[in-house]
């Protein structure tokens, strides 16, 4: 009697609904598991703190600032500012925190006007700056385009900045901390001050390296 004729081999069955689907997927994950990409607010944030990071790694001591042995009084008005250009070289990270004090001092004593500052920061960042491209700004129940927005937060800017006590507080703030450091560089003896000079260079400069964030890569930064 003959033997049944052996059943051919079972073919892999595809199903059309994950066919398309790609190995992240295939492997178990849902479409909803795929990493997101960073947005342009956290992107703008990680650059920050690392321009500041990297700037603040170049940091002299505070006690070798504030040395009272080494301060003199200038013989000249060019060796006032011989002194200050090289201090200016040497501390530039230590100057900046102070001007930024100064700054900061400013603002505090005025919670109102530190108020105005941080909320015009917050609608150029949240209406302009970081705002999807596809995204209006809607107001009232009106559409914006981006050159009304653009508009609208510079007449903001300006109105809020120089018919209020922001504008004026900012200024003072710098032009405090920048006395400061004028007469510190200038009765500040720099002899015992050896200066890297690679790292003197333009292209080195601490404020240059703190403000490295703004040519991130995000929409309108």
């Amino acid at each position: 009697m003959a033997s049944a004729p052996t059943p051919p081999p079972l073919l892999p069955v595809i199903n059309p609904a994950t066919a398309g689907s790609s190995p992240a997927t295939a492997g178990g994950g849902s479409g909803s598991d795929a990493p997101i990409a960073t947005p342009a607010f956290r992107l703008f944030l990680s650059r920050l703190s690392e321009s500041a990071r990297r700037s603040l790694s170049d940091r002299r001591p505070w006690g070798e600032l504030l040395d009272r042995s080494a301060f003199s009084k200038p013989d000249s008005l060019s060796d006032a500012t011989s002194r200050l250009r090289r201090n200016l070289a040497y501390f530039r990270v230590n100057y900046a925190a102070v001007v930024a004090f100064a700054l900061g001092a400013s603002l505090l004593a005025h919670p109102f006007s530190l108020l105005i500052l941080l909320g015009l920061l917050a609608a150029w960042c949240f209406l302009y700056l970081f705002r999807a491209s596809d995204q209006p700004v809607v107001l009232f129940g009106r559409t914006f385009s981006d050159r009304e927005a653009l508009l609208g937060l510079v007449g903001a800017s300006f109105v809020l900045l120089f018919f209020t006590s922001v504008a004026s507080l900012i200024i003072s703030g710098l032009l405090v901390g920048g006395a400061a450091v004028a007469a510190h560089g200038a009765f500040r003896v720099p002899e015992d001050l050896f200066l890297d000079e690679p790292n003197a260079a333009p292209g080195n400069s601490a404020t240059q390296g703190l403000l490295s964030f703004l040519g991130a890569p995000g929409s309108g930064v």
